[in-house]
């Protein structure tokens, strides 16, 4: 077989399928049949040119060229850049979004039973007897105790770590554990409550009450709208279980929990910019207005995330899902 007559009989498609590779993604219609056609065609010529006259330089044109058709015609995955955008801008902010309607009330719920321990505790001397002796509570309250050293106990780097790492892991608890039916998040809130309101209610007991807003509410808004997310999303699928609305379990919990694990990821890095402003805001020399108005800043901010962003997402049909094509293949099922 004669090469150059070979070359002179195909080149014509070989160049058109070279132009519909280059225009890539704006090809559509007639020209993707085309291009399928065409990459057939040349693979074809490819095989031959091998078997029949292999020549290195018109066997490797032919390789690039089959090669980057087909490409074109399977597609790549996405440069990894691409993804993190995607996860920031759609997936997470779409999945906080869906889920407000859970975890906003738990704030509320949290907030109002925090608030009622610390008054109850505040106004009652028996009570604040049989949480620790005098001298415990004296050591815990007083101008430089317990309560206000803790922030600045650890160089703030280790402590911003030790800070992000539990709190990680309450809210990976409080969304992974809330399949079982929600019992364990009610269990990590009611935990989490008494221990607020218990801090509170001793501060607020020695007149002290305007130094626990001024310590906690730099890093706490941030931090505890944080754990509201996650335990308001782990009582969503808490309720899925029981309530799977239609579909089956299985389906349903494979639905709603592969937007957890995107939820689980974001949060643990709105808990690391939690945990920055608790390592170095909180114990900070800075006034307490400034330090409450970076902690308003921030929680600010991450609501407008929410709100903007994410409903934009969601409104263009964002589930916080992963793509389909990462999700799995469903069964049919009889109707």
């Amino acid at each position: 077989m004669d090469i150059d007559l070979f070359v002179a009989a195909h080149r014509a498609d070989w160049d058109r399928l070279a132009e519909l590779v280059r225009r890539g993604s704006s090809v559509r219609g007639a020209e993707a049949d085309e291009l399928v056609r065409l990459y057939q065609r040349t693979a074809t010529h490819l095989s031959i040119v091998r078997t029949e006259m292999p020549d290195p330089g018109l066997i490797g044109h032919l390789s690039t060229l089959v090669a980057r058709a087909r490409s074109a015609i399977t597609g790549t995955h996405s440069p990894a850049w691409r993804e993190v955008a995607q996860f920031f801008t759609r997936r997470f902010p779409a999945a906080l979004y869906l889920g407000w309607r859970w975890w906003v009330p738990t704030g509320l719920v949290f907030t109002g039973v925090s608030a009622l321990i610390a008054l109850w505790i505040a106004g009652n001397p028996d009570v604040q007897a049989s949480i620790a002796a005098p001298e415990q509570i004296r050591d815990l309250t007083q101008p430089g105790g317990d309560f206000e050293t803790y922030y600045s106990s650890n160089p703030a780097a280790s402590f911003a770590a030790r800070v992000w790492t539990n709190n990680a892991w309450v809210a990976a608890a409080c969304l992974m554990l809330g399949v079982l039916l929600g019992l364990p998040v009610i269990y990590a809130l009611w935990q989490n409550a008494v221990n607020v309101g218990v801090s509170g209610g001793l501060m607020m007991s020695v007149g002290r009450g305007d130094i626990f807003l001024g310590l906690i509410t730099p890093h706490g808004l941030l931090e505890l709208t944080a754990v509201f997310v996650a335990a308001g999303i782990g009582l969503k699928l808490g309720w899925t279980v029981i309530d799977p609305r239609g579909r089956t379990r299985p389906q349903a919990l494979a639905e709603e929990g592969r937007p957890v694990v995107v939820v689980v990821l974001g949060l643990a890095c709105v808990l690391a910019v939690s945990g920055v402003i608790e390592a170095f805001v909180t114990p900070s020399g800075l006034p307490t207005w400034a330090r409450i108005g970076i902690g308003v800043v921030a929680e600010l901010l991450s609501l407008a995330y929410v709100f903007t962003l994410g409903r934009r997402a969601a409104q263009a049909g964002e589930t916080g899902d992963v793509d389909a094509k990462y999700a799995g293949d469903k069964l049919p099922t009889a109707a």
